[in-house]
This record gives structure tokens, C-alpha cells and sequence, in this order.
């Protein structure tokens, strides 16, 4: 049976303030513009010249010319200012002598094992670069840094990284404050030295980590977005604007009365005490054959949390807003995944809706009846994130999809066990799980395969239903996907806990674009395996 509960208000209409008007369209960025090409580094006009120092105080080879070239006095600096070549230490000299560059910028990499450095060194080094130069006015920037070798990696593999931590510098939390800070550093050209021989493969990396930033700080803006401005048609509105962008992606949204034609009662039980419409945003993007059944990815989209009846505590509650960052990833994915045209089948499912208290809102104790058939009796009204999750799994199926993975700010019982390092997987099959890990460790973009066993399906059991939507304290994570798992039964699927890694608190408050590098990296992981 479904409760009334379970129907949308009818009486609502979606509002837009002047600010969601204001932000519309923000989500374009200045892009750098990256090349490789030789280099001469004593004769390179540019606004900053960074070259790089080992531990022991070893510099590479650009660095050994720079010093060479002014009678090792580069050296004499660096011992003179304590420099040891440390991962990620950095210093910057102004009107260096000898070379044409304006600045140059000596980076830290670390220890070398057998000339080379570990990947881990080469991106936290990469990352200091933006930091180094903030307060400075570069707009023109070349890195000297082709001949460092990275273990197990290639040039294609190091220019990514630095285009993708680089482009993440166009990105601005401030777009709404009626002054944004002036910012000094505005990157407009970023030049990587290589050889001739590894200039493709370098152009490649640049164009690859660029792509991967743009979806990284669509995800980031959509996030940080208030909740008065980014409303589930805010959401819809920006899966058409990508749609619109490419003709590739078709873009298709479905209105309450059409979910309810479905028989979506467990999305609309979440939707009932909103004054906005609730939405399932559904995308497909046709990049391969058509007999080649697509990747889903399904993203939680609740664009404001209260709990609803069963409401939050008001400390930090602002930070709701950041419930949609599962639907930011999806859509950051999109972005990358146009831009650079992959040749794969993907299918994006998008849950959009607020969750508030009001006079319709669904209560504790009400049954509601899913997409699938199963009755949920809802214990907890703020676990809801499964709740419109389990129908647009659901929903999914009709894709017939090759694997489907849903991403979702699901649990604090995630945070409480993994922080805010590692997100939270949990898979029906191994072989989806180990592609996913993989894929999270070659981008740098980490999660943890956690249990899915039958013995927590219990804690779901109900007197009244088939199941309830809680599974009480002990954990909740694990029964959370537990609860999923119950509407994923018809394909290979995984779910992706990032309520620890969407986004940060505190003074650094904001939303990090996690899990988008995972899942990129994960479709190129399986367009190589298709190509094999």
C-alpha cells in the first residue's frame, strides 16, 4: 500500500530567486590554455620558470643548467635560504639573474629511488605550485620539470597532473559576495617543456587533467551553491545546459506527475513536504556502439536536507546543503566525459529533491510502496537519501545497464569510520568493486571496499513492511547499502558512500568534486578494457 504521504503536493511551484538567476551560467570557466613544446629554460620569456630540487639539494636538469649558467649561484641561494629539496617545499626568486623568465620557482620533490620519484611525491609536489604563486600576478607559466622521472609513470601521465591541479586554480567559491576578492594570480597560459619525441603524448596529458578539472570544479560549484539557488530545477537546468553543449548527450527530465505515473512512492515520500518540484534527470551519452550497454551512474540529488519530520539538529545544518553532491559528481562526469568525447555508452539517473518539515511531509511510522513494488516503512524520515535512491535504481534497470554505480553524501556513520580520506564502497560484485578501487588509487581519488553480507540485512526487518528504512546505530553505513542493495539485484552494481569526502568543514568549508577523478578514471578504465 502507499500512503498519501507518498504523493507530491500538487500545490507546488518551483520558485527562482534573483540570485539562482544571478549564478545561472556561472559555471563557466576561463580555461588555461595548455601546450607542450621545447624549451630553451635560460631563454624562456615567461612570467615564471619553476624547475626542481631533489632532496640532498640535487636539481634537475633545467635547474643544473640555470646554475651552471650563473656560476652556481642558484646553489649558494638555495643553501643560504635552508632549501633541502623536501616534497612540496617550495621558494620563489624574484628577477632571477641570467634567464629571461621573471621569476623562477624552485619546487621540493622529495627522495629519489634510483634517479626517480614516487607519484605521490610528484602530486604533492604539483599541488604546491598554485600556492607558491598565488600572491604573485603570473599569468604565463613553464614548467621545466619534463625530465623528472616518476616511477611506473609516464610523460602523459605527469602532464595531467599538472594540468589538473593547475585548472582547479579557476575556480572561485566567492561568485555570490557582492565584492569577490581581488585575486592577483590569473594562469591564462600554461606551458609544460618536453622533447620533441614526448609532445603528443604530453598534449594528451594536458587535455586529459584539463577535462578532468572542469568536471572537478563544476562539481565544487554546484556544491557550494546555496540551497536557495541550486533547487533540484536548478539541476535540471544545468543537465540541459550539457545536453545543449553536445550532441552526443540527450537530456530528459521527469516531472512529479510522471514519477508518480511510475510509481515512485519512496522518491515522492521524500519530495511530499517541499514547496519545490521534485525531479529525476535522467542523461544518456551515445559515445560507442549502440549495442553496447552503458555504465549508469546514479546520483542522490537532495538539494537541501532538514531530516524533514525527523529533523536535524540546527548546528551546522547549512552544510545540507552539500546533500546533492552526489547529483554534482554525476554531472561533473558528464562534463569531462563530452569534452573529451569518450568512445563509451553512459547513462547518468539524477534524484532531485529538498527535504523539509511542513504539514505534507512524510512521518515516522508512515509505509510507502517503492518504484519496485517493496513497501518501506519509514522509521527515520532524514534517512533519505536510499529513499530516492532505491527508485531511481529501479528506474535504472530499463537501460540494461553493463554495471551501475550510485553516488551518494549516504551516512555520518561513513565519516565516523573512514573520515574524510577514503569514500565508502560497497558492491554486489567483486569484480565491479576491485575496478573501482583501482580506478580510485590511479587517481588519487581513494575509496574502501567495506562489507555487504547477509547477516546486517536483518537490522531492516519490519513488523508492518518489507523492510524498514533504518537499520538503528550500529552500522549504519553497511545497512544503508544494505538497504540498496535490496533494488539492485538485476545487475552488477556499487555504491559509492561520500559523505566524508564531498565535501570539507571548518574554515576550509567547502565542496571537493570527489568522487568525479574516480569515475573518470573508472570509464577509461573500461574503454581500454573494451579495446583490448
Amino acid at each position: 500500500m502507499t500512503s498519501a504521504k507518498s504523493t507530491p503536493n500538487t500545490s507546488k511551484k518551483a520558485t527562482r530567486t534573483s540570485d539562482e538567476k544571478k549564478s545561472k551560467g556561472s559555471t563557466k570557466n576561463n580555461l588555461i590554455q595548455f601546450s607542450s613544446k621545447l624549451v630553451e629554460p635560460l631563454k624562456q620569456g615567461t612570467d615564471c620558470l619553476v624547475i626542481g630540487c631533489y632532496e640532498g639539494l640535487k636539481l634537475n636538469a633545467a635547474g643544473s643548467a640555470i646554475n651552471a649558467a650563473d656560476a652556481q649561484q642558484l646553489e649558494s641561494i638555495l643553501k643560504r635560504e635552508n632549501f633541502q629539496g623536501k616534497v612540496g617545499q617550495t621558494l620563489l626568486l624574484l628577477n632571477p639573474q641570467g634567464i629571461a623568465a621573471a621569476r623562477l620557482l624552485v619546487l621540493g620533490l622529495g627522495a629519489t629511488k634510483e634517479g626517480s620519484i614516487s607519484g605521490d611525491n610528484y602530486r604533492k609536489a604539483v599541488q604546491k605550485i598554485g600556492d607558491a604563486l598565488r600572491a604573485t600576478t603570473c599569468s604565463d607559466l613553464t614548467l621545466a620539470l619534463a625530465d623528472v622521472t616518476v616511477i611506473n609513470q609516464t610523460i602523459e601521465w605527469q602532464a595531467r597532473q599538472l594540468a589538473e591541479h593547475l585548472s582547479q586554480l579557476d575556480y572561485r567559491a566567492d561568485k555570490l559576495k557582492s565584492k569577490p576578492a581581488e585575486v592577483s594570480l590569473q594562469l591564462k597560459k600554461v606551458t609544460f617543456a618536453t622533447t620533441k619525441a614526448d609532445i603528443v603524448a604530453a598534449n594528451k596529458g594536458l587535455a586529459l587533467g584539463q577535462a578532468i578539472a572542469k568536471g572537478v570544479n563544476l562539481a565544487r560549484e554546484l556544491g557550494d551553491l546555496p540551497g536557495n539557488i541550486c533547487t533540484p530545477t536548478y539541476l535540471a537546468s544545468e543537465a540541459k545546459r550539457l545536453g545543449r553543449s553536445h550532441t552526443k548527450l540527450s537530456v530528459n527530465v521527469l516531472e512529479e506527475k510522471q514519477l508518480k505515473e511510475l510509481g515512485m512512492g519512496s522518491f515522492l515520500s521524500v519530495a511530499a513536504g517541499s514547496d519545490q518540484p521534485a525531479k529525476l534527470i535522467v542523461l544518456e551519452y551515445k559515445g560507442s556502439v549502440k549495442k553496447q550497454a552503458p555504465v549508469a551512474l546514479v546520483g542522490k540529488g537532495i538539494t537541501f536536507d532538514t531530516g524533514g519530520i525527523s529533523l536535524k539538529p540546527g548546528a551546522a545544518m547549512d552544510e545540507m546543503k552539500y546533500d546533492m553532491c552526489g547529483a554534482a559528481s554525476v554531472l561533473g562526469t558528464f562534463q569531462t566525459l563530452i569534452d573529451l568525447e569518450l568512445p563509451i555508452n553512459v547513462v547518468g539517473v539524477i534524484a532531485a529533491t529538498e527535504n523539509m518539515p511542513s504539514g505534507n511531509a512524510t512521518k515516522p511510522g508512515d509505509i510507502v510502496t517503492s518504484m519496485s513494488g517493496q513497501t518501506i516503512e519509514i522509521l527515520n524520515t532524514d534517512a533519505e537519501g536510499r529513499l530516492v535512491l532505491c527508485d531511481a535504481l529501479t528506474y535504472t534497470e530499463r537501460f540494461k545497464p553493463k554495471a551501475v554505480v550510485d553516488i551518494a553524501t549516504l551516512t555520518g556513520a561513513c565519516v565516523i569510520a573512514l573520515g574524510n580520506h577514503a569514500t565508502g564502497l560497497f558492491s554486489n560484485s567483486d569484480a565491479l568493486a576491485k575496478s573501482l578501487l583501482a580506478a580510485g588509487e590511479e587517481a588519487a581519488d581513494r575509496a574502501w571496499h567495506m562489507p555487504l553480507w547477509d547477516e546486517y540485512q536483518k537490522q531492516l526487518d519490519s513488523n508492518f513492511a518489507d523492510m524498514a528504512n533504518i537499520g538503528g546505530r550500529e552500522a549504519g553505513s553497511v545497512t544503508a547499502a544494505c538497504f540498496l542493495s535490496r533494488f539492485a539485484k538485476k545487475f552488477e552494481w556499487a555504491h559509492l558512500d561520500i559523505a566524508g569526502t564531498a565535501w570539507r568543514s571548518g574554515g576550509a568549508k567547502g565542496a571537493t568534486g570527489r568522487p568525479v577523478p574516480l569515475l573518470v578514471q573508472f570509464l577509461l578504465n573500461q574503454i581500454a578494457a573494451n579495446n583490448a
